[in-house]
């Protein structure tokens, strides 16, 4: 499959080189104090990147959720669980990924007691970008893998397209690999059974190509 180019533009994760840490563990602690936007004022704590410092993929999801705000680690909550199982099942070596989110506070509203998952705007995402550009200098991976549409916005500069480019391979403006796909969490809010099922396992086919990539790449 031709790999196709996103647009022009530097999208927020390649608009800058990011933090200017040398390590993952000092960029970890850098961010911990991060004020960069008014998200940290409602969240627990921060939830930075977690995997090995020499991953080839990096999965970049949306923000973290309630379970992960409260435990201070990515993909521990229900999509998380989803994604290990998903990971596995397409035969995806786990400890080749480094997974992390767009945007590293979660943001919510206050329902009862409930806290309900609200979408970052495009100035969070910007602001927080610039740990996701230092990340993504850090590891320097074979291949990016966006989940979703905050993930997709962050690296490529475009709010729409998810859908259409579901599977394929992009080639960011760094000349970075990424690879388009879902995020899990979308599969949790689907109600229909057979198109639940469905989507699974098309989820499960876009991470069977980070294999094949991978193998074109070594």
């Amino acid at each position: 499959m031709t790999e196709k180019r996103p647009s022009r533009k530097p999208p927020p994760a390649f608009q800058s080189g990011g933090a200017d840490a040398t390590s993952l563990g000092a960029l970890r602690d850098d961010a911990e104090g991060c004020r960069r936007c008014d998200l940290y004022r409602d969240a627990t704590q921060l939830v930075f990147g977690e995997g090995s410092a020499k991953a080839r993929v990096v999965l970049v999801g949306e923000q973290p959720g309630n379970e992960e705000d409260l435990k201070g680690r990515p993909f521990v909550g229900p999509a998380g669980r989803l994604l290990d199982q998903c990971l596995q099942e397409a035969g995806v070596d786990r400890s080749q990924c480094y997974v992390t989110n767009a945007v590293k506070h979660f943001k919510f509203e206050q329902r009862g007691k409930r806290r309900l998952h609200e979408r970052p705007n495009s100035g969070e995402v910007q602001s927080c970008a610039w740990w996701l550009a230092a990340e993504l200098r850090l590891l320097a991976p074979d291949l990016i893998v966006a989940m979703g549409a905050t993930a997709f916005y962050t690296l490529t500069g475009r709010r729409t397209g998810v859908t259409s480019e579901r599977g394929n391979l992009l080639t960011t403006s760094f000349g970075m690999r990424l690879l388009v796909t879902i995020h899990p969490s979308y599969l949790l809010r689907l109600r229909d059974r057979d198109d639940a099922h469905r989507q699974q396992r098309a989820f499960i086919a876009d991470l069977h190509r980070i294999e094949e990539i991978l193998a074109e790449t070594s």
